[in-house]
């Protein structure tokens, strides 16, 4: 069926989010030379704990929730970012830590089978932890109030209905080159919903460049 446009909100994951969380550096209190977060350059000035960093989809990039891993059915959002928080940032080689505090979608179509919109997606359970390592590998946990949480409010020709999705984790990967973070085929489970709703979604998008938003510039954000 056609796509319709529609604007959506999520906090998943990376969440977004869905979620997700990505490094970030600023000079201040606590901050360490050679750290695995930076500013201004690979090796740059060290991250601050508090800093808070940001990040909306890359150029050309979208947000994707398949029906299938790789698929082409599902919601495609041409707008979507996220906000997280630095915990810690050791020196490099070593794995920072973040809190992923909100995860966004707006501006999304769908061509799921008998939906004709989406009223709205929204991710439960935040904040969710984070780690970023040397290595280039980042990872979002399920947060103390439990599993990354996505409820997705659907349109159908039959009326509203209701579909609840969880991950107990997300896997992603950091680039220096453009200071992106990718995610690729996430999987979430349904766990409450009717038949209209597909049985699994899978996440994937490219977020960059991250920033860090507490320092004057909001400069780009390297992984060491």
């Amino acid at each position: 069926m056609g796509k319709r446009t529609v604007l959506t909100t999520a906090g998943i994951s990376a969440a977004a989010a869905l979620l997700c969380a990505a490094p970030a550096f600023a000079a201040g209190a606590g901050a360490q030379a050679g750290s695995v977060l930076t500013t201004g350059s690979a090796g740059g000035t060290a991250v601050a704990a508090g800093n808070v960093l940001s990040a909306a989809l890359a150029p050309g990039a979208k947000a994707v929730i398949a029906t299938t891993s790789g698929g082409s059915t599902g919601i495609t959002c041409t707008s979507s970012t996220f906000t997280a928080s630095v915990t810690g940032n050791p020196t490099a080689p070593g794995t920072a830590t973040e809190t992923v505090t909100a995860h966004t979608f707006a501006n999304c179509t769908t061509n799921v089978l008998g939906a004709t919109g989406v009223q709205s997606i929204t991710v439960g359970n935040l904040p969710f932890a984070s780690t970023a390592t040397s290595a280039g590998a980042l990872n979002v946990a399920a947060g103390t109030a439990g599993a990354i949480q996505t409820t997705v409010k659907l349109n159908t020709i039959l009326g509203a209905i209701t579909c609840v999705y969880n991950s107990t984790g997300l896997s992603g990967t950091t680039s220096n080159t453009g200071n992106t973070i990718a995610f690729a085929n996430q999987k979430f489970t349904k766990t409450t919903g009717p038949a209209t709703c597909p049985g699994s979604g899978f996440f994937s998008a490219t977020y960059g460049p991250v920033q860090d938003t507490s320092v004057s510039g909001s400069p780009s954000v390297f992984v060491n």
